[in-house]
């Protein structure tokens, strides 16, 4: 279901984070459907459970999970989430295209590479 790149410098709880949130924005999870376990997911990626547990209370406190007291975890609706979870993209790229910007790359540099990724 998701991979961990060892070699990411960003901690392997932030990883599943990202991972999670894009399948669920994604619908690849759909709402009202079971996470998986955090023993299973742990044995799975062979990484603390602490690590995952420390994923899905962020997933939670995000509004991605919620959790029902001994069934565990399942996806939250996911409307409002691929609304937020846009908005930060854009707010992410319009940060980069200011910085491209005041190192002087060229606006047809940009346009270029949007293209590229777009194909």
């Amino acid at each position: 279901m998701i991979t961990i790149d060892y070699q990411n410098r960003a901690p392997i709880y932030e990883q599943i984070v990202e991972k999670f949130q894009m399948l669920i924005v994604k619908g690849v999870l759909e709402p009202g459907s079971r996470m998986p376990s955090i023993r299973s997911l742990a044995v799975e990626l062979s990484i603390n459970p602490n690590t995952i547990q420390k994923a899905f209370a962020v997933l939670e406190q995000e509004g991605y999970i919620f959790s029902v007291k001994g069934r565990g975890n399942f996806v939250s609706e996911s409307a409002s989430l691929f609304e937020k979870k846009k908005e930060s993209c854009l707010e992410e790229l319009r940060r980069l295209l200011f910085r491209a910007k005041e190192l002087g790359i060229l606006e047809s540099d940009c346009t270029a590479v949007f293209a590229q990724v777009y194909r």
